[in-house]
């Protein structure tokens, strides 16, 4: 049994990419599929065949950002009621007296 259709695609796309030791970087990716599971190495190596990327550290790098990263449903986009930028509040102010406290005002 195979890792998957990641895998033929990552073989089918190193040879005219001129990659080196394939038959070494298959083993390791069947190593790696015992340990991490088939879908997440087939994956890796779908993305690694769509890249181009077939040095030697490629699928293992490829596979620690697979793992830091969030699903898709988890992606969380900015937009302007939850945004980092600074908001306009500050600049309300400008323009207007300054603000005394009603203690330090004579009435």
């Amino acid at each position: 049994m195979g890792i998957g259709p990641g895998a033929g695609r990552w073989l089918k796309e190193a040879g005219p990419a001129s990659a080196v030791r394939i038959r070494a970087k298959m083993a390791r990716a069947v190593e790696l599929a015992t340990v991490l599971g088939n879908d997440k190495v087939d994956q890796a190596l779908g993305l690694a065949a769509t890249a181009g990327r077939f040095a030697d550290d490629d699928l293992l790098s490829i596979l620690g950002h697979i793992a830091g990263s969030k699903p898709a449903g988890e992606v969380v986009r900015a937009y302007e009621a939850h945004s980092v930028q600074n908001g306009t509040i500050g600049w309300q102010a400008l323009g207007q007296p300054p603000h005394v406290p009603r203690e330090l005002t004579a009435d």
